[in-house]
């Protein structure tokens, strides 16, 4: 699957299940790891774990391999690999302490407007 194409059904899968404040960062040049991190959160740790397992479902459904998937067990920060796409999926109390907006402040954010709602 094209990147963009994985990023979009990423961002309409978190999405759908009303994962909050989704950010997607192009790493193109900034990073080896990826060419788009994902960055959302949940709630509560049942919508963390329902988040990244409807992601990873979804992945699976449409050819995507699954890298690496990290911290599904505990649900405050779970990090999903999908290639050149990686989806960070924090509990909303996680991520203000880890802020990786700040920490990758280089990469510049995707408008996400036509993706979303």
């Amino acid at each position: 699957m094209l990147e963009d194409k994985m990023l979009e059904l990423a961002v309409k899968t978190v999405d759908d299940k009303k994962a909050e404040n989704i950010v997607a960062l192009n790493m193109k040049g900034i990073s080896l790891i990826a060419d788009y991190f994902l960055i959302c959160h949940g709630n509560s740790e049942k919508q963390v774990q329902a988040i990244a397992h409807e992601l990873k479902k979804v992945a699976q459904e449409n050819g995507v391999d699954i890298k690496r998937l990290e911290g599904y067990d505990t649900a405050r920060w779970v990090l999903i690999d999908l290639g050149n796409v990686v989806v960070h999926i924090f509990h909303k109390d996680e991520r203000v302490y880890y802020n990786l907006e700040k920490l990758w402040g280089d990469a510049s954010t995707i408008e996400l407007e036509g993706v979303l709602r």
